[in-house]
């Protein structure tokens, strides 16, 4: 087994204040700095930009630069190359869908905190193999939710791993993933999804982050 590397306790700390992590498809790198503006005004401080699109490398580095106070994510990175993007971006720490062996020991490499896609025993082992103790649960609602999470993370309680449940999960949802013990955050395409980017709605994408930290606020002020 490698050796295992678990997020600095600043950045947990920090995952696990904010709760929930805005995943953002941004077409456009004008929109990059007022999309962070828009979530961090509603009291969301992690926006994670997907590697899907021409301008995500870019958006990165700007909201990296221009709004130091947000935690900065690569988003579906894919491949040693996209962890070097991410790493020159500014990423704090970068997320994948799925598992790939050569991509995590890259970003492990160059010292880029790295959370591996799972969904099952064999792709969390094989990320346990790895040293891999933060990883994101993808995807979430349509694979099983929160029932699936708790049944395939229930054997591995004493190894402390945590989760970062992302893929279709609803605001109504939201809640029921961060009142469990091993979600340090949750990802929502919803809080400002890619057609409130693209018409600029900024004051309905801070509406919407309002609403999610009071999910958070309240699932944190029982706990």
């Amino acid at each position: 087994m490698e050796a295992v590397h678990v997020f600095p306790t600043a950045l947990c700390d920090r995952l696990v204040r904010a709760g929930a992590i805005a995943v953002l498809v941004i077409d456009n790198v004008d929109h990059a700095v007022r999309t962070a503006q828009a979530l961090w005004q509603g009291g969301v401080e992690i926006a994670e930009v997907t590697m899907r699109t021409a301008a995500a490398t870019e958006s990165l580095a700007l909201i990296s630069k221009e709004l130091p106070e947000m935690l900065p994510v690569a988003g579906t990175v894919l491949s040693p190359l996209q962890v070097d993007l991410a790493i020159d971006a500014g990423a704090a720490m970068a997320v994948a869908p799925g598992f790939q062996r050569e991509t995590v020991l890259h970003a492990q490499q160059g010292g880029l905190p790295f959370a591996p896609g799972v969904l099952t025993p064999t792709e969390i082992e094989a990320a346990i193999a790895l040293g891999c103790r933060t990883l994101k649960f993808f995807p979430a609602a349509t694979a099983g939710g929160l029932p699936l999470l708790k049944s395939v993370s229930a054997p591995y309680h004493h190894l402390d791993l945590n989760f970062l449940p992302t893929g279709s999960i609803s605001e109504e949802a939201m809640g029921d993933y961060l009142a469990f013990p091993a979600t340090m955050a949750v990802g929502g395409s919803w809080i400002a999804p890619r057609s409130l980017i693209q018409s600029e709605d900024w004051q309905e994408i801070t509406r919407r982050a309002q609403r999610a930290r009071k999910i958070v606020d309240a699932i944190r002020q029982k706990g």
